[in-house]
């Protein structure tokens, strides 16, 4: 008989994965903490493979439980497009502006999948500087932006907190003094946050590596140059760092929304709006 992966599961599932906590996850999801805890664990079973490390203080994914996620982020995402979108044509174009580490990350295949629920519709992804996005938002050839809240072209219309976590490469000893880090190049808002979060830990560090783009960054991870510090979506199952409290705690990064306000009432841009929402 062939397994199948129940949707109230895979939700219980990102929701612990995201809060930290089997407690929190519950209170989210309107569950009791047993009830959330036997859906976890019939997870797994159908998995085959733990996908959570349970400790006192909370919840974190197994190498198992890194390599789901991502799916399991999408399947909710496609099961609650196809719901609102099922029996709806929309048709134009809409330009979505998005910072290259979004860009990178599961954000354009969400886009994709609406796509492909509306293809007399096209959507565009650009990524740009500040001021290019800025051109093409004002030109009108991007209605959306997501990007860091204080770079997006007029007041913020929604705004997400996501936190930033450490990227380690292979053979890269965590414990090391000076510690080699791999940044990216100024101007990086976060890049300040990130050493500044080093002095505070007392952690001295060197730079190994710096790039302007994130290709530049995950390339250095790579080759084992250093740590990194990046959003959840860009994080490779191998550069996951296992020795917990090793490394300094990572701020968080604040992105925000914002949309044009000639589209008011756009169908098309109204959905993918709510895809982008969903997803981040």
């Amino acid at each position: 008989m062939a397994r199948d992966l129940e949707t109230v599961l895979l939700r219980a599932f990102v929701a612990a994965v995201r809060t930290g906590s089997i407690s929190r996850a519950a209170v989210a999801l309107g569950h009791t903490q047993p009830a959330l805890s036997q859906q976890l664990r019939k997870l797994e079973g159908a998995v085959g493979r733990p996908l959570l490390h349970r400790s006192p203080s909370g919840v974190s994914p197994t190498r198992a439980g890194e390599e789901l996620l991502p799916y399991a982020e999408r399947i909710l995402s496609l099961c609650a497009q196809a719901l609102s979108e099922a029996g709806r044509a929309l048709t134009g174009h809409c330009g979505v502006g998005l910072l290259e580490d979004l860009a990178a990350s599961q954000l354009p295949q969400a886009l994709a999948d609406l796509g492909r629920l509306h293809p007399g519709a096209t959507l565009e992804v650009l990524s740009l500087s500040r001021a290019a996005m800025r051109e093409a938002y004002d030109g009108g050839r991007v209605q959306l932006v997501l990007d860091e809240a204080q770079d997006v072209p007029g007041p913020p219309r929604w705004t997400v907190r996501r936190p930033l976590v450490w990227a380690v490469g292979p053979g890269v000893d965590v414990a090391a003094d000076p510690l080699p880090v791999v940044l990216f190049s100024n101007p990086c808002t976060w890049r300040t946050s990130v050493l500044e979060s080093m002095e505070r830990a007392g952690r001295r560090w060197r730079v190994a590596f710096e790039s302007n783009g994130l290709a530049g960054v995950l390339a250095a991870v790579r080759a084992g140059l250093g740590v990194a510090a990046l959003l959840p979506g860009n994080l490779e199952p191998a550069m996951a760092c296992h020795e917990a409290g090793v490394l300094p705690t990572l701020p968080d990064v604040e992105l925000g929304l914002a949309r044009h306000p000639r589209t008011a009432g756009d169908p098309l841009v109204d959905a993918v709006e709510t895809a982008l929402r969903r997803t981040v």
